[in-house]
């Protein structure tokens, strides 16, 4: 078993103030964990953020349902892990492809990354930042799971 050196959870309405908050709890994380190396915790997170702002924009509410954004993360000494959850959420509807390759650009492609953000590639971008990403159904809440090994990087 990994040992949990640094843990940080937030639950929220999905709405712009729940990334914010997000933004400042991974601050903290990272006081915590100052030991991951500084890629590890850029691409993280920037993949946990991309994450749960397609959470926040593109949630659905099940009917009568207040849609949650949920995020738990955890560092350990060689994985960071995010479980980001859309509680009281319709089912995804397609689920998401998470076993293909990443279709963002190259180093050596003309499409630039910001150019992503705002097109409906952002699945693409957490998949290449993360080493594994996962999506399961839980009752009313659509689960991410996001893990990074650290030094991968």
């Amino acid at each position: 078993m990994t040992d949990i050196l640094a843990r940080r959870t937030l639950e929220e309405p999905a709405a712009e103030q729940a990334i914010e908050d997000l933004h400042v709890l991974l601050e903290q994380l990272w006081l915590d964990a100052a030991f991951v190396p500084a890629p590890d915790q850029m691409a993280f997170t920037t993949a946990v953020i991309e994450a749960a702002s397609n959470v926040v924009q593109h949630g659905v509410p099940t009917e009568g349902a207040t849609l949650l954004l949920g995020v738990e993360l955890t560092v350990a000494v060689e994985r960071l892990r995010a479980v980001i959850s859309e509680i009281g959420a319709a089912p995804l509807d397609p689920v998401p492809d998470l076993a293909g390759p990443s279709d963002l650009p190259g180093p050596d492609d003309d499409a630039l990354l910001e150019d992503y953000d705002e097109s409906g590639r952002g699945l693409s971008m957490i998949r290449a930042l993360v080493t594994t990403v996962t999506v399961e159904r839980e009752g009313d809440t659509n689960v991410w799971v996001l893990s990074r090994d650290s030094g991968q990087g």
